[in-house]
């Protein structure tokens, strides 16, 4: 408890300053580039032939089919806005830490 007592100010100012970092890396580095990324083409290639093979099958032999693709839309929305949050919190506690440090302490009578 010393230790930390004796070095509060550069723990604080090393953990807001990492933070930041950490938040604005993550930041950068989940937001979406421009244009499909390779995943995004290789699912619309396999969409296409999907569609191909259904096509070409006889329509008598159709099976009634879950639509998962609400599902997986679901799923990368709410993927994307945990890791905004969680920037968002890594970024709030960084400053938080750093405008800590940088307060001056009363020192109180005792």
């Amino acid at each position: 408890m010393g230790f930390f007592l004796q070095h509060k100010t550069v723990i604080l100012r090393t953990l807001g300053s990492l933070m930041l970092v950490i938040g604005f890396a993550v930041h950068f580095w989940v937001t979406p580039k421009e244009g499909l990324s390779e995943n995004d083409k290789a699912a619309v290639r396999v969409a296409r032939m999907e569609a191909q093979v259904k096509g070409s099958s006889s329509k008598s032999s159709k099976s009634p089919e879950k639509d998962t693709s609400k599902f997986l839309e679901e799923l990368k929305s709410t993927q994307v806005k945990q890791m905004q949050y969680m920037t968002i919190l890594a970024m709030v506690f960084g400053i938080g830490f750093l405008a800590y440090s940088f307060m001056s302490k009363k020192e109180e009578d005792a």
